[in-house]
């Protein structure tokens, strides 16, 4: 029986088929079995009841709650994913940077807002504002809330982006570097022109999984008084005592955007996989000196 390099264990037999066929189909049993004893309950208690369901999906649920809650939702986020990705490019940059005091200092920023959970550093933000900026006038005192959504945001997934960045140019092939030097770059003209636009890209699908988690984060600020999607379906749910089923459509929401999301991250990982697999790879310093010297003149 030859082996063939790669390959970790052999493909199962007939019985052990058969055994994982028959675990699976346990497993469901189990599932659809805990499935039916949540929703005899739920029903015993009234909650599939018709008109919960009713009022919880009616036009006045979501013209008045959900797209305004989800208006407010994917608005933070963008804001959040735009100034993440400027901090991460500037900490990316600063913790590559030639100089061990810049790489030091920007390490220590990185590693303490990725270790702070986003939510204590939302709380910390909310009572500075509030406290410390509101009274000014710079900012009104009920947008305190919305401002620390978006800097929570910024901060902790921009320290999550810088290395992402870092990590994607460290694990460029030197050649890279050593072919940009060779055609007379500096060091920063080297990681400005060549290594970080090919680290972005080898990343880019790690990155808009890092999206879909600012997406999720920012369910959090209802705790501070956040008015998004999660926050208005609770407040529809109060006024109909159905507070279960806004938040099942709530979480339905959530879900359809971030699989939409994963789904365009699966897409562009396997595009990109696919257009730098055969021309990418085999480049070797040489020809990347020839094809730069090319563009130069």
């Amino acid at each position: 029986m030859s082996a063939q390099p790669g390959i970790l264990f052999d493909a199962p037999g007939p019985r052990a088929r058969r055994t994982v066929l028959l675990a699976n189909l346990l497993a469901l049993a189990g599932v659809l079995v805990v499935v039916a004893v949540v929703l005899m309950q739920l029903d015993s208690q009234g909650q599939l009841a018709p008109q919960h369901w009713v009022n919880a999906l009616n036009g006045n649920a979501w013209a008045n709650y959900y797209l305004p809650g989800l208006q407010f939702t994917v608005q933070s986020s963008g804001i959040a994913v735009v100034t993440a990705m400027i901090f991460g490019l500037i900490f990316g940059f600063l913790r590559l940077a030639p100089f061990a005091i810049v790489r030091g200092a920007s390490a220590v920023v990185v590693e303490f807002f990725r270790a702070v959970p986003v939510l204590v550093m939302m709380f910390f933000l909310y009572f500075f504002l509030s406290r410390q900026i509101a009274p000014t006038g710079m900012i009104a005192s009920e947008d305190s809330a919305y401002f620390a959504v978006i800097l929570g945001l910024t901060v902790y997934n921009g320290a999550v982006i810088a290395e992402l960045i870092r990590s994607g140019v460290k694990s460029l092939p030197k050649g890279q570097r050593e072919a940009a030097a060779a055609v007379g770059m500096t060091r920063n003209q080297s990681l400005r022109i060549v290594e970080v636009p090919q680290a972005l890209t080898a990343m880019l699908p790690s990155l808009l999984s890092q999206f879909v988690v600012i997406l999720k984060d920012s369910a959090l600020g209802f705790l501070i008084g956040f008015y998004e999607l999660l926050q208005y379906s609770r407040q529809l749910g109060s006024g109909y005592s159905n507070i279960l089923q806004t938040l099942v459509v709530a979480a339905l929401i959530f879900i359809v955007i971030n699989y939409l999301l994963t789904r365009l991250a699966t897409w562009l990982a396997g595009t990109l996989s696919s257009r730098t697999g055969g021309a990418t790879a085999p480049t070797t310093s040489t020809t990347m000196v020839s094809t730069m010297g090319q563009d130069v003149k």
